[in-house]
C-alpha cells in the first residue's frame, strides 16, 4: 500500500518532467507539422487570388494560369523544399519520429535533395515554361517516389504515423500531378513563337 502511495507522486512527477521537456505533446506536434504541406497549397491559392485580383483587367486566362504556377512553385515546391531540407538536416530525429522511422544518416542526403528542389522551385517561379517543366520533372520523380514509399510502408509495416500516412502522403502525390496540367495549359504553342528571320545571301552586283 505504501508503495502504491509512493508510485502515484512518482508517476505525476514523471508526467510533469515530460511536459516540461516538451516530449508529452510530441504526437500532437507531429500532427500539426504534418498539415504544413496543405497550408502551403492554401498559401499558394491565396497568393494567386490576390495577384489576379490586383492584376490587369480584363483578366486573361494566361495570366491566371501563370500566377497559379508562380505561387505553386513558390510555396508547395520552393518553400516546402527548404522546409523539408531544414527538417532532415537540422532536426533529423524529430522528422524521423514524425514519419515513424528510425533516424538514418541518409536523411542528410534527402535534406540536400530537398534543398536543391526548394531553390529550383523559387527560381522556376519567376522563369518561363522550360524552367518550370524541368523543375517539376525532378519534383515528380522525388515526391511520387516518396509517396509510393509511404504507401509501401503502410502496407508492409502498418505505419500510420502522421508524417507517413497523413496529409503529406496526398500532397506528395498531388503536387507534381496538379502542376503538370497547368504546365500543359501554358505550354508555348507554335503560332505564338516568333519565327526567326531567315537570312538570304545577298548577291553582289557585278
Amino acid at each position: 500500500m505504501f508503495s502504491d502511495l509512493v508510485e502515484v507522486p512518482r508517476s505525476c512527477a514523471a508526467k510533469c518532467r515530460v511536459a516540461m521537456c516538451g516530449q508529452f505533446p510530441r504526437s500532437s506536434q507531429n500532427r500539426v507539422v504534418s498539415i504544413v504541406p496543405v497550408l502551403s497549397w492554401v498559401a499558394a491559392l491565396a497568393g494567386a487570388a490576390i495577384a489576379v485580383a490586383g492584376g490587369p483587367r480584363p483578366v486573361a486566362r494566361g495570366f491566371v494560369l501563370d500566377r497559379l504556377l508562380r505561387y505553386a512553385f513558390i510555396f508547395p515546391v520552393g518553400l516546402m523544399g527548404l522546409w523539408g531540407a531544414l527538417g532532415h538536416i537540422v532536426f533529423p530525429a524529430r522528422v524521423a519520429q514524425a514519419i515513424g522511422w528510425q533516424t538514418s544518416p541518409f536523411q542528410f542526403e534527402v535534406g540536400v535533395a530537398n534543398l536543391g528542389i526548394g531553390f529550383a522551385g523559387l527560381y522556376a517561379a519567376f522563369r518561363p515554361f522550360e524552367a518550370r517543366l524541368a523543375t517539376n520533372l525532378v519534383l515528380a520523380c522525388f515526391l511520387i517516389g516518396a509517396g509510393v514509399g509511404h504507401i509501401r510502408d503502410i502496407i508492409t509495416a502498418g505505419n500510420f504515423a502522421p508524417g507517413n500516412a497523413g496529409p503529406i502522403l496526398f500532397t506528395d502525390l498531388l503536387t507534381p500531378t496538379v502542376i503538370f496540367p497547368l504546365l500543359w495549359l501554358t505550354r508555348p504553342r507554335g503560332g505564338e513563337r516568333e519565327a526567326a528571320p531567315r537570312r538570304t545571301p545577298s548577291r553582289r552586283q557585278g
